[in-house]
């Protein structure tokens, strides 16, 4: 790694100690918007500005914030414990609990908000 890039990572990692929910809130953002851009470069269509901004205030105002009080949360229930078991059930929990309503809150994210379109309900 080049001298900028060890001198950009510790800086990153000296916020990420001192203000880690904003330094996350960021991070998630920032790759929320990079993987839009890059969805959207591989896909061949014309850059979305507004796409790209609607992934950056999810990653920003939604995954990054739930990721870091989520394992806060994690680390209190398995206060002290870091082995390889203790791993494991950390990523069972997040997989079966956490996932599944990250994955519904971002579809109902990308319909209602991204796409503009309205869920209908019916008897």
């Amino acid at each position: 790694m080049s001298e900028v890039g060890k001198e950009a990572w510790r800086k990153y990692l000296i916020q990420l100690q001192a203000h880690p929910l904003r330094t996350k809130a960021i991070t998630s953002g920032v790759l929320a918007g990079t993987s839009s851009l890059v969805a959207q470069k591989i896909s061949g269509s014309k850059i979305q500005l507004r796409k790209l901004v609607l992934f950056m205030l999810y990653g920003f105002g939604y995954a990054g914030p739930l990721a870091h009080f989520l394992h806060k949360l994690l680390d209190t229930l398995f206060r002290g414990k870091k082995d390889n078991k203790t791993v494991a059930k950390k990523v069972l929990l997040e997989q079966l609990i956490v996932s599944p309503w990250n994955n519904m809150v971002f579809m109902l994210y990308y319909g209602l908000v991204m796409e503009g379109t309205h869920v209908q309900i019916t008897n």
